[in-house]
């Protein structure tokens, strides 16, 4: 019998190089979309796939993060006694309720794997899911949800279909049995050239994870740029 997915785990311990200057000082998690930041989508698409535990991989400089899904005493205060409903509503749903949530330093930059790897003793022996919260995804029905419909075991990823001059710009399946919405892989590519690349289906940041991933990564040799490489 299929245990119910109801972990995820947040990576959010990266510099965000790639929103410089605006990371400079703000977590990327935290840039707003419109009237809420990255990862308060993520944690929402979470929630609305039915995850009850929230794990944050985080660095130095990202407490702001913690802060944002904690309570604000004197703020909901302050909101009530002005009857600020709406405001005070808003706030509200952003909490994390107490024991939900555990926030873990990765203490060195050795990438997602790493990243993936610090959570290993809060994750258990059950699958679980991996939202990388700079992948905003907008359907219907949260993505994460969709891809908890259908698995059915091993390890999940998201896919998306990309043009072949941008393969070299994700990792890139190769794909061995095509079902509908679902493909089976036989094999992963790390930005490959756009002559090279095996298909035009590129990974997306929401992963389904079997526990054994955890054996996998702990006995994995540093790939590119020195990091342990979930691709890998």
């Amino acid at each position: 019998m299929m245990h119910a997915i109801d972990t995820a785990v947040f990576p959010i311990a990266g510099l965000g190089t790639r929103f410089l200057p605006a990371t400079k000082s703000i977590p990327k998690e935290m840039l707003p979309v419109l009237d809420k930041p990255l990862i308060q989508y993520a944690v929402e698409e979470a929630k609305a796939a039915g995850i009850k535990k929230f794990i944050f991989i985080t660095s130095k400089d990202k407490e702001a993060i913690e802060n944002h899904f904690d309570r604000y005493l004197f703020l909901e205060d302050f909101l009530q006694k002005n009857g600020k409903e709406k405001e005070l509503q808003l706030i509200k749903d952003c909490h994390l309720d107490t024991g939900d949530a555990v926030f873990i330093r990765q203490q060195e930059p050795l990438g997602l794997g790493h990243a993936i790897l610090c959570a290993r003793h809060f994750v258990g022996d059950r699958p679980f899911g991996v939202i990388l919260a700079d992948d905003l995804i907008v359907s219907n029905q949260p993505c994460l949800g969709q891809m908890i419909h259908h698995y059915k075991g091993g390890n999940m990823v998201a896919l998306m279909n990309v043009d072949r001059e941008d393969t070299k710009r994700y990792g890139i399946i190769q794909p061995q049995l095509i079902e509908g919405k679902m493909v089976r892989a036989s094999g992963v590519v790390e930005k490959p050239d756009p002559s090279m690349a095996p298909s035009t289906m590129a990974i997306v940041g929401r992963y389904i994870l079997d526990p054994s991933i955890f054996y996998d990564l702990l006995h994995k040799e540093k790939g590119v740029g020195g990091e342990i490489q979930l691709t890998d």
